[in-house]
């Protein structure tokens, strides 16, 4: 049984705890409804800018005694920045949550976001679009992104491009801010040792009312205009990523396409390991995955591989994804999974920071807490004929999109294109 409590404030800034009383630490994190997605060409990758901009100073710390306040108490800060959210978070002991809460809350809303640091701070960036460009087995997924969402925002990078890096302002970084940091786009998660009454009075005291309403997000998705995209580049191994279209966060049939994931790629038992790397020895990588969005999703597998593997890797991938749609799984392969991810699942309760990460996404993108008990019987209800209905809907040949990185001949790109 969890200790879930929620709050709504009147400014619409909402709570979500879990009181742990048995742990000596608390995780906290703020989460934005922002990322990558509300982008246009002109600002992308301000969403990972401004979360750069944040940890600068402010009026009452500067950079370096933002850090040190955390650390000098053995604590953990940081933030990361995704194509639909954007979180800053601190683990610490949880004699310290309220310096934690007064720490994040006067970045939030008191950074310096000083001219000269933002100068500084684009050439960082410029760099980490760089380091980027030379790490392939990343870049790929990106790639993959912009091939199946063309020129939606769910298409662009989320560290942007450095040409647009360069050209923001500080009065486009102030403008997105006052837009998109706001209480109706807000959610703050704390799980660990606390009263729950305490965490609200603390919130209410150190986060100002910002009670306006984010712009809306683009919804309509384009249809895929590059099923196909290779890009040459002097590397060891070729680094590709086939996948296709999937379901939204709250589709109906995500718990059987989230075990589908699992048997097809998700660790060393799944059938892609066993095949590609086991029997054949053509990888030392290949997994597959499932990303959801509010409107869309996405099932990508991965593998890195030599030139000379290319087309044979290839084949066997999509053979596998079209044996699921022919023959569907075994009783065996579907207990198996879903004790594999009952387990997962479990283990990762262990952390307070993975409990308040998934008390923050759950209610930033349900509105409300998806209990472990919800998640535990959706994946017990999935039958073998959910998962076949799952694969006949999404493997279709028409639908599939490829994209690799690496030194690939005409020859070999000429075979793979045909993805037959």
């Amino acid at each position: 049984m969890q200790n879930y409590e929620e709050i709504t404030l009147d400014s619409g800034l909402r709570i979500v705890t879990e009181a742990l009383p048995y742990v000596n630490s608390a995780s906290i994190g703020v989460w934005f409804g922002t990322g990558s997605r509300d982008e246009s060409t002109e600002n992308n990758g301000i969403s990972h800018f401004i979360e750069h901009l944040m940890f600068k100073g402010t009026q009452k710390r500067t950079a370096r005694e933002i850090a040190e306040t955390i650390d000098s108490v053995g604590g953990q800060i940081n933030a990361f920045t995704s194509k639909d959210h954007t979180c800053y978070y601190v683990r610490i002991l949880d004699k310290y949550l309220t310096l934690a809460m007064d720490v994040l809350s006067d970045m939030l809303n008191n950074s310096l976001l000083d001219p000269n640091e933002i100068e500084k701070e684009k050439k960082v960036i410029i760099e980490e679009i760089r380091m980027y460009e030379d790490a392939p087995d990343e870049l790929v997924h990106d790639l993959f992104a912009q091939s199946i969402w063309g020129r939606h925002p769910l298409g662009q990078n989320i560290a942007g491009e450095e040409e647009v890096i360069r050209n923001l302002t500080r009065a486009d970084i102030l403008n997105y801010i006052d837009a998109h940091y706001v209480n109706k786009n807000t959610v703050i998660s704390v799980a660990g040792n606390f009263s729950h009454t305490n965490v609200v009075k603390d919130i209410e005291r150190l986060f100002p009312s910002k009670p306006l309403t984010p712009p809306k997000r683009q919804e309509s998705l384009p249809q895929i205009e590059r099923p196909v995209y290779i890009k040459e580049k002097k590397t060891e191994q070729v680094h590709l990523c086939l996948g296709t279209k999937a379901y939204p966060r709250e589709h109906q049939d995500r718990y059987a396409l989230t075990i589908l994931d699992s048997i097809l790629g998700g660790g060393v038992s799944s059938r892609l390991f066993q095949r590609v790397r086991e029997e054949r020895g053509l990888v030392y990588s290949v997994y597959s995955y499932y990303t959801s969005y509010q409107d869309t999703g996405a099932f990508v597998v991965y593998a890195g591989t030599s030139p000379e593997n290319i087309e044979e890797v290839v084949e066997i991938v999509t053979e596998e994804l079209f044996n699921v749609k022919r023959d569907g799984v075994t009783e065996k392969e579907l207990n198996r999974t879903k004790e594999q991810l009952k387990g997962n699942l479990m283990l990762s309760l262990e952390s307070t920071s993975n409990r308040m990460s998934r008390l923050g996404k759950s209610e930033l993108f349900f509105g409300r807490i998806v209990t472990i008990e919800e998640v535990v019987k959706n994946i017990e209800k999935v039958q073998i004929e959910d998962i076949k209905k799952v694969a006949l809907d999404l493997f279709k040949r028409e639908n599939l999109v490829l994209t690799a990185i690496g030194p690939i001949s005409d020859k070999i790109a000429d075979k793979i294109k045909l993805i037959d």
